[in-house]
């Protein structure tokens, strides 16, 4: 149970020599510690962590001001050069508004993320303190998909952007610039997806020990007892129970205050998602119905980033909705359990207390959203349609403009 047994465990906790190792976390820093380290590489992560509270570090914020200023100036010059003075090539204009889109939300993002570094701060002090009531096996078996994800994704990404960007007809700067946008972007969405694991988490295990009351609850009332035993357990299970309460609401509160955080972010990430996924699947169609996909190395090359791409965009919304749906679903199960527990038992100040708890679990909404678009399993059948429909319009144009084209090329035939 929560409030018995929190101080306990952060006793137990502290007396465990903190040593990071993967796969097996210990407490929230040891789970969060390859995505911080990455962040911190970036310069993205200005805090510093002292025993169980962050606060700002002033010479890494101040490095993430320099940063955010020069990305800010290699984003114009990047769209100048682009669109204006066409020293960079991007050989048609699907593929200039796709690059034009994709750099001006990932310097959205980066501004944004700046911008609430206090606040995003203040959240994971919040998740810190939530989390500290977690078992060390729930601790171990976030690690599993954290650790896995945070590392196996970073150096992915690294890999794929160093070989593509550097054949790029770019100076040093705009080259380190690109590969900085693409990191920075999937650190901040690994960052979120690890938030909305913990608060999961904890509504597991609110969901848990809600269980457990329950079974106390029903061995109480299926068995003879003295009525002085009942006296005596009644004030405990109330205990226990507002303690589950006042814990929900703390962890219900964390997930609104992560909605506002990174909202703006999730969003334009879902729309970034969009936008890479429809054009690379548009590009791989146009080069295969050119018929020479196979034919020259150069155009392999530009296939495999394609499909690359395509695999990073497509596992990191997946990854993202599959959270938020579970997190959801978690959520929810508290309340079949409260209804559970309330149909278990005749004891009337405990039915009080499961209907208020009832109550506030009716006017707190423990989803996932970004700026009023909730982040669950129908947001993903949405985007699949809508990729799917823009792609089939873009193919019509593209097959519009082939016919013209060829009469083009008859009419000139004929007149000659």
């Amino acid at each position: 149970m929560f409030s018995p047994l929190s101080k306990f465990q952060r006793q137990a906790k502290s007396k465990i020599r903190k040593r990071w190792r993967l796969f097996h976390a210990t407490d929230f820093q040891s789970l969060m510690h390859p995505c911080f380290i990455f962040c911190r590489i970036l310069g993205i992560f200005p805090y510093k962590i002292n025993t169980s509270t962050l606060e700002i570090y002033k010479p890494l914020f101040s490095l993430w001001t320099i940063i955010t200023c020069v990305c800010c100036i290699c984003w114009l010059v990047m769209l100048y050069q682009m669109n204006i003075s066409g020293s960079i090539n991007m050989r048609n204009v699907p593929r200039n508004l796709e690059r034009s889109s994709y750099y001006t939300l990932g310097n959205f993002i980066a501004v944004v993320s700046y911008i609430l570094s206090g606040p995003r701060m203040r959240l994971l002090q919040t998740v810190l303190d939530i989390s500290s009531t977690l078992p060390l096996e729930s601790y171990r078996k976030l690690s599993r998909l954290i650790h896995s994800k945070d590392i196996i994704g970073f150096f992915y990404l690294i890999g794929i952007s160093i070989v593509y960007y550097t054949r790029m007809s770019l100076n040093v700067l705009l080259r380190f610039y690109v590969i900085y946008i693409n990191l920075m972007i999937f650190q901040m969405d690994m960052l979120y997806i690890n938030c909305v694991c913990i608060l999961k988490a904890c509504f597991k295990r609110i969901n848990d020990n809600l269980i457990d009351l329950q079974k106390l609850i029903v061995n109480d009332e299926t068995h003879l007892v003295k009525p002085i035993y009942h006296e005596q357990r009644n004030p405990f299970l109330l205990m226990e129970l507002r303690a589950l309460k006042k814990q929900h609401l703390i962890v219900n509160n964390a997930v609104q205050m992560l909605n506002i955080i990174f909202s703006l972010q999730l969003l334009s990430t879902i729309i970034m998602a969009f936008i890479e996924i429809t054009f690379n699947m548009y590009y791989y169609v146009l080069q295969w119905k050119e018929g020479v996909l196979i034919i020259l190395m150069e155009k392999q090359f530009y296939y495999a980033y394609f499909v690359a791409n395509l695999t990073i965009f497509i596992t990191k919304m997946i990854l993202i909705v599959w959270a938020c749906e579970t997190g959801k679903n978690q959520a929810s199960e508290i309340i079949t359990t409260v209804h559970d527990v309330l149909n278990c038992t005749d004891n009337k100040q405990i039915k009080d207390e499961l209907q208020l708890f009832s109550l506030q679990m009716l006017h707190s909404k423990s989803t996932f959203s970004a700026k009023g678009l909730t982040v669950d399993a129908t947001l993903l059948v949405a985007i699949v349609g809508n990729i799917t429909t823009y792609l089939l319009i873009l193919m019509q144009f593209l097959n519009a403009s082939h016919s013209c084209d060829r009469k083009i090329a008859i009419n000139v035939t004929q007149s000659n």
